[in-house]
């Protein structure tokens, strides 16, 4: 029976996104994620002809998934209430599915994101959320805090060395900190 294309594409993602983060970006041919897969590099150009398209095929999702909540924020106060939502959402997009897969390889390979225009749209991504996030208070210290609330996130997957602890705890431990910079930001009156 064969596999259809939608999983095939799939398969050629998650062998990547493993290879991208246990070698890095920049050691890993195309060559070796066809042969894991056991598949033919003719048949791996049939679906990705690089490996900026791999990396922009499994960012994609991401940045959908921000550009809806930033459009969702857009339309909400600029309060502390609306701030933790757009928080709490955020880290549930992030921690579902491979997302936590895909937020290591990006910790793991900032430096070639940097030059990739998947990199460059997810700063910009983050810079729009971190906008949203403080929304009503322009100051570098709101600025900072929200920026610091999206790392609070982002961190919790290398910055927690604890094998033991479960995702929810995870990322409770990242929203509660996420919530103490929220707090001091300030909201228009």
């Amino acid at each position: 029976m064969r596999e259809n294309t939608g999983g095939t594409r799939e398969r050629i993602q998650a062998v990547a996104l493993e290879l991208f983060t246990e070698q890095g970006y920049e050691k890993t041919s195309l060559r070796e994620i066809a042969e894991r897969l056991g598949v033919t590099k003719a048949a791996l150009y049939y679906h990705f002809k690089s490996k900026d398209e791999i990396v922009n095929s499994f960012v994609e999702d991401r940045l959908r998934r921000m550009d809806e909540l930033i459009e969702w924020a857009a339309t909400q106060p600029a309060t502390l209430a609306t701030r933790r939502a757009l928080i709490s959402q955020y880290a549930d997009a992030m921690f579902a599915g491979e997302l936590p897969s895909v937020m290591r390889f990006f910790e793991q390979n900032q430096t070639v994101l940097k030059s990739l225009s998947a990199g460059m749209q997810m700063r910009d991504r983050m810079m729009r959320l971190a906008d949203e996030l403080c929304r009503g208070d322009a100051s570098p210290q709101a600025q900072l805090r929200a920026a610091l609330t999206l790392f609070a996130v982002h961190s919790s997957w290398f910055a927690i060395r604890a094998p033991e602890i479960s995702e929810d705890e995870r990322k409770k431990i990242a929203l509660d900190v996420a919530d103490e910079l929220l707090a001091k930001i300030a909201h228009p009156d």
